[in-house]
């Protein structure tokens, strides 16, 4: 078995002062980035479940990204206040959040896709 389950990528880029597309890293990625991080260490999943800084996802335009392998949920505009929602029901329960997807044509839905699973029960 591979060492983590699921992989959440979240796009630390940063584009010149201006930039018509926005950059997600000054729109807060790095801190959402650190609350997943606690987040899933607080659920206890964080040994199989894993937060990266990415660079560029090319979708700075939608917010701050993130992309959830290996479903390839593409979530944008997403704030900390989002974070603890997507752990409990994206990661634990493998419930999409409609109103976090991405609806660009580029970043199809999952569910179109793929099924997502839920993570199997903590080992102990």
């Amino acid at each position: 078995m591979a060492r983590f389950e699921r992989h959440l990528f979240v796009c630390t880029n940063e584009r010149p002062a201006g930039h018509p597309k926005g950059c997600c890293r000054e729109k807060g990625s790095e801190e959402i980035r650190a609350a997943l991080k606690a987040e899933l260490k607080r659920c206890g999943v964080a040994g199989i479940v894993r937060a990266n800084a990415s660079g560029c996802l090319d979708a700075c335009e939608f917010g701050v990204s993130i992309v959830i392998y290996p479903e390839g949920i593409w979530y944008g505009g997403v704030t900390l206040k989002d974070v603890p929602q997507i752990v409990e029901r994206t990661v634990l329960n493998g419930e999409v959040i409609e109103r976090l997807l991405i609806r660009d044509p580029r970043y199809a839905p999952p569910h179109m896709q793929c099924a997502i699973l839920p993570l199997p029960p903590k080992r102990a």
